[in-house]
């Protein structure tokens, strides 16, 4: 167990953290270079598990967290992108994103909407920080903003937002 910010951080939920950042980094290499989502993860996980990426240990992650996050969210991209880009208001797409920033919002918008069974609020702090790994400006604003607008719709019962499921049950 380790201190976090001032609360205590169990060895499961270090694995998933660092499978969330493992994740990305699988995300952005194929963002950047193409390739098929499920051959990645395993050449990631086969020839990188020894290696440390900014500190994470891959041999310490959850696997089976880490193959469902890149798998899922390259197999929804287009659904993912659409989702977010409807977050980010008029004029504002992802494609206008740097790839980074556009690759922890799909991981993020993914888990939102399908690992139900993981809080809203956790899954939106989790990849808050991880943009903070990386982005030392506005972006973990722009990933907390686009992740709280989301949850908002695809958890409006979880998040008590009453406003958003009478939109919902509009559609």
């Amino acid at each position: 167990m380790d201190d976090n910010k001032g609360r205590p951080v169990f060895r499961s939920e270090r694995k998933r953290r660092a499978a969330r950042f493992a994740a990305v980094q699988a995300l952005y290499q194929l963002a950047i270079s193409g390739g098929d989502a499920r051959q990645v993860a395993a050449e990631f996980l086969q020839h990188r598990i020894e290696e440390e990426l900014d500190g994470v240990s891959l041999a310490k992650i959850d696997r089976a967290l880490f193959q469902e996050i890149v798998e899922g969210t390259s197999k929804e991209q287009a659904e993912l992108d659409d989702m977010i880009t409807a977050a980010l208001g008029p004029d504002r797409s992802v494609e206008r994103l740097e790839t980074l920033l556009a690759v922890i919002l799909r991981a993020g918008t993914y888990e939102l909407a399908q690992r139900r069974e993981v809080a809203a609020k956790s899954l939106i702090v989790e990849y808050v920080d991880l943009a903070g790994g990386f982005f030392t400006q506005r972006e973990p604003a722009l990933v907390n903003a686009v992740l709280d607008r989301l949850a908002g719709v695809l958890r409006a019962e979880e998040l008590d937002r009453p406003d958003a499921i009478a939109k919902i049950a509009e559609l």
